[in-house]
């Protein structure tokens, strides 16, 4: 089921350029499907379903294995750990947060200078990237050299919590519910030929995208995201993006890329006619692998479906479950639409 397979992911770690572990699983799952699988050099996970209908080049659906995440910088004499982020961390979520680091999983607590010895300036604003530090227990540099070194990743820590009105609490549900329908549909049989990328670095500059997109050169790609909501109730209506619960997001625009306007006026037609709620961002923000994707070459047509996530980068992302189910059906949906040919 979706909601398992989001789970599962979710708990994995996979910061950008540490991918495996998510990779792994879904090559493991992609292999059973019989889909044919490829790993390139960037590490994107390239799989290729065979559908009814022979289109090898027509379409490209595209998710972010990757998660925002922490990579160490410097360990200093006292044991303590200098880091810099991977992607783009709200630094007011960091403090005392509990993280992770590498393989073997060691814990950490983020902290900071003790507020008593702060002065009135300083409490007013967010603390700096430099000011944070990861304690790991270690006494002296040499202890903490024994557990972790320099340029090591971080993850938050993050429990997977179902709760109110089938809302879902998570770290890393941007991507990983891109990854999960994407598994998801490869593994049922489809209309049409689909190759299905799941593309590294996206965090940190949409890299791995762009190399995908390169060797499989589709006419049209569609893009299975996780977007910030900013529905909370400090925000101005004017400045709110989108709602969880509201339905799939499916952006004309946003910060990185313009989407073809076919494909944008097709996903809202299938919406309508299969009686999916939907919405669009009602502030224009943040941006997708569609950026990559979309300049490829000589230009890839490109759409996306996004999922609204509150506190996204955060150990704490909270979605809902129905919105979901919604990008699963409305993306098998577009599949069709394609292979029978509603798209010029």
């Amino acid at each position: 089921m979706l909601l398992d397979t989001l789970k599962e992911l979710c708990a994995l770690n996979g910061p950008s350029s540490f991918e495996a572990p998510v990779r792994d699983y879904l090559k493991r799952r992609a292999q059973a499907a019989g889909a044919k699988i490829r790993v390139d050099g960037m590490g994107n996970l390239i799989c290729f379903k065979a559908g009814a209908q022979a289109a090898p080049n027509r379409l490209m659906l595209c998710a972010h294995m990757d998660e925002v995440g922490l990579i160490v910088k410097r360990i200093t004499d006292e044991g303590y750990l200098k880091f810099a982020c991977l992607g783009g961390v709200d630094h007011r979520v960091l403090i005392g947060k509990q993280v992770f680091l590498g393989t073997a999983g060691v814990p950490g607590v983020i902290g900071l200078k003790a507020i008593h010895l702060t002065t009135a300036e300083e409490r007013k604003k967010t603390p700096e990237l430099e000011s944070l530090f990861i304690d790991i227990g270690a006494k002296n540099r040499e202890e903490a050299e024994a557990l972790t070194y320099v340029g090591d990743f971080g993850v938050f820590s993050g429990e997977i919590v179902e709760y109110g009105d089938r809302m879902l609490k998570a770290k890393a549900i941007d991507d990983r519910i891109g990854c999960a329908v994407m598994i998801e549909l490869l593994e049922r049989e489809l209309p049409m030929d689909v190759t299905f990328a799941f593309t590294v670095q996206e965090e940190v500059g949409t890299r791995g995208a762009f190399g995908a997109a390169f060797s499989v050169t589709p006419e049209l790609a569609l893009i299975l995201e996780g977007t910030t909501a900013a529905d909370t109730p400090a925000t101005e209506p004017h400045r709110r993006v989108c709602r969880p619960g509201g339905g799939p997001v499916i952006p004309y625009m946003d910060g990185t890329t313009v989407y073809d306007l076919e494909l944008f006026s097709l996903l809202c037609t299938l919406a309508e006619e299969m009686g999916i709620p939907w919405q669009t961002k009602e502030y224009l923000s943040g941006g997708t692998d569609a950026k990559a994707v979309q300049r490829t070459k000589s230009g890839v047509r490109v759409g996306a479906l996004s999922a609204a996530v509150r506190y996204l980068h955060s150990p704490s992302s909270v979605a809902a479950m129905a919105d979901f189910e919604h990008i699963q059906a409305l993306a098998f949906h577009f599949i069709e639409a394609v292979a029978q040919g509603r798209i010029s």
